[in-house]
């Protein structure tokens, strides 16, 4: 049974997804503002959050970026709900690692099939033990999930790491913004590539010297070399 942390502090909402997703099977806890929801994130490891942007005491984004920066929680997958729909507050909310965003107001059966796509994907990613991937700059290591540049630690994020295990598994191949969001984010959209962008910007100053190793091609996408 996936456990699932639900942190809105619209109780209405908290109790409709409580009833609905309990009765598609999930284990549900809740939290109705940020520092009760990151408190209850590291005590209980849950299989997925659900998050809302809006939250009294710590703001969903900040929560957000807490949550994929900590070693005990940054491989727990967020979806992100919004009542702001424009294309800035998407984009940013996958910058700061949201796996998923859903708009408010939502279909529930939209919402759980998206909790079940998720799951699935984060499922499929743990049975999957990559190589070790080891250049003459750069050590990639998805066991321990440590990255070395020129022999130093780099400090990346969980989507950092990713991307940067996605195109270094796949190097010499080029890829456009909307396929790395697919195959990374899990997101099948053209609007939020932006976020591409700014992940593959702050590999290259984290990496030094073997940033180099990530190529732009200019109106086609990115590559490893």
């Amino acid at each position: 049974m996936a456990k699932l942390l639900i942190i809105e502090d619209e109780k209405d909402i908290v109790q409709a997804l409580e009833y609905n997703l309990k009765k598609e099977g999930f284990a549900v806890s809740k939290a109705y503002d940020g520092l009760q929801g990151l408190k209850l994130a590291r005590e209980l490891s849950p299989d997925l959050i659900i998050l809302d942007l809006m939250l009294p005491g710590l703001d969903g984004l900040e929560l957000c970026r807490t949550i994929k920066r900590e070693p005990p929680t940054e491989n727990i997958p967020v979806i992100m709900l919004t009542a702001k729909g424009s294309e800035t507050d998407k984009v940013v909310g996958l910058e700061v690692g949201a796996d998923d965003y859903i708009t408010k107001p939502f279909s529930m059966r939209e919402l759980i099939a998206r909790v079940r796509a998720v799951l699935k994907r984060y499922g499929k990613k743990s049975k999957i033990v990559q190589a070790r991937l080891k250049f003459t700059d750069l050590t990639i290591d998805a066991e321990k999930h440590e990255v070395l540049a020129s022999g130093k630690p780099v400090d990346l994020t969980a989507k950092e790491f990713s991307l940067l295990q996605f195109l270094a598994e796949n190097q010499g191949r080029v890829f456009s913004r909307e396929r790395l969001l697919d195959q990374v984010w899990g997101i099948e959209a053209s609007i939020e590539t932006r976020t591409v962008d700014v992940h593959i910007r702050r590999l290259r100053e984290k990496l030094g010297k073997a940033g180099k190793r990530l190529i732009t091609l200019r109106g086609v996408g990115y590559k490893f070399v």
